[in-house]
């Protein structure tokens, strides 16, 4: 049995991550300020089946001391009477500074109760001194860290939980239901969450139709990646629909988005791209307004073209300075738009090189017979291949596809 001396203060004790805990190597720490005691301790846990090192400490200073340092599963034999330390502070204490360490709290014949309110307070056993053998002993101390390991991999599980459960309602958030007032306007909508990174992140989209017949439609990519860019992209979209529904003008509601991106930003260099769409009643025409956002596709029939209208610059690059302009672009009946986040052309399709504007159009071409639906998830699908070889999209992807129905 030895002392600490000398122990870095380092980062605390790391779980097992193997089911048999034992397996991976633990610690055994003795805490106890009689040296009769921590003798017959030692004595026992050397006719005990455990092959473990032993470390005591006297002081409950020293044992979190220790603690701090050590990188391997530990098992605590805690007696409640230290020189700066008494009762059922102990545990508090010890439990607070080393929260993955197993604790087996030692009490004497007349403290049972005293056991099971540490057991209470975290401890994950309890045994009477004087009561303990060697047998005992090694049960006990590899039934706590099992029951350790076990306590921590539950709570992983919930906290997994609880983060889909925070990821679907931001999904919702971000990808809304069209609001339309008939049937005489198609929408087809995809979203993919970019392998990379795992989580949703900024792509966000949203269709509305005010009561004048106007469909109104956006698409936007917050740069970046995580629950923070995700949350910025959902205000992002509330704000723009609030906008369309209170009968803001195109161009203003551009303005208001980046006031509102520039306000809610948790970083100075995060930026937006975004590309807003009015189709007014009479489907012979519709107003794109662009923010540094890709071109979108034209689909006439069963040909398709990219189509780059004016854009200005991104939102939150150089605040207040975007003079974005509208384009207006003929329809005939028949004519459908898509639109995409740029994660859908920027996986890697070799080595040194990506699907790009081109490689995105060409595949586009080949799909020119498809159904809306169809023609999004052919899309989508075939850029997932190609990329997959390569490490699989990067980036959320994001693709909405918008039309009048026969013409209106």
């Amino acid at each position: 049995m030895k002392e600490p001396s000398g122990i870095p203060e380092q980062q605390g004790v790391l779980a097992a991550a193997d089911t048999s805990v034992w397996a991976v190597g633990a610690t055994l720490l003795l805490v106890e300020d009689d040296s009769g005691d921590a003798l017959l301790v030692e004595e026992m846990l050397t006719d005990s089946e455990l092959d473990a090192p032993l470390t005591w400490c006297k002081t409950m200073a020293e044992a979190r001391r220790f603690l701090l340092g050590c990188r391997t599963p530990v098992c605590v034999l805690l007696d409640l009477h230290l020189p700066d330390v008494n009762g059922l502070e102990a545990v508090g204490q010890l439990v607070e500074s080393a929260p993955d360490a197993a604790v087996i709290v030692l009490t004497g014949l007349d403290e049972s109760e005293t056991g099971l309110s540490a057991v209470a307070q975290g401890a994950q056993d309890y045994l009477v001194k004087g009561r303990i053998d060697p047998e005992v002993l090694g049960r006990a101390v590899r039934y706590a860290l099992q029951r350790k390991h076990t306590e921590r991999s539950a709570a992983a599980m919930r906290t997994s939980r609880l983060i889909a459960q925070e990821n679907a309602r931001l999904e919702r958030a971000l990808l809304p239901i069209p609001l339309l007032l008939d049937n005489s306007f198609d929408v087809a909508a995809r979203y993919e969450a970019g392998r990379a990174h795992g989580l949703l992140s900024g792509d966000f989209y949203d269709v509305v139709q005010t009561a004048d017949g106007a469909v109104h439609a956006v698409i936007g990519d917050v740069s970046g990646h995580g629950a923070a860019e995700a949350a910025l992209g959902v205000c992002l979209r509330v704000a723009w629909r609030t906008a369309v529904l209170t009968g803001v003008s195109q161009l203003e509601k551009i303005g208001l988005l980046e006031e509102i991106l520039v306000a809610e930003r948790s970083d100075p260099h995060v930026f937006a791209t975004v590309t807003t769409l009015v189709f007014p009643p009479g489907g012979d025409r519709v107003l794109v307004a662009r923010a540094g956002h890709p071109g979108l596709l034209m689909r006439r029939g069963t040909d398709v073209s990219w189509v780059e209208p004016d854009t200005g610059m991104a939102l939150g690059l150089l605040p207040g300075t975007g003079r974005w302009r509208l384009t207006e672009l003929e329809l005939v009946p028949g004519n459908e738009l898509v639109l995409f986040t740029d994660g859908l052309f920027e996986g890697r399709t070799g080595p040194s090189s990506r699907l790009g504007e081109d490689g995105l159009l060409a595949m586009a071409r080949k799909y020119g017979e498809l159904a809306p639906r169809a023609f999004v998830d052919a899309l989508v699908a075939e850029a997932t291949e190609s990329a997959s070889p390569y490490g699989g999209l990067a980036d959320d992807v994001a693709v909405l596809h918008l039309g009048w129905r026969n013409g209106s």
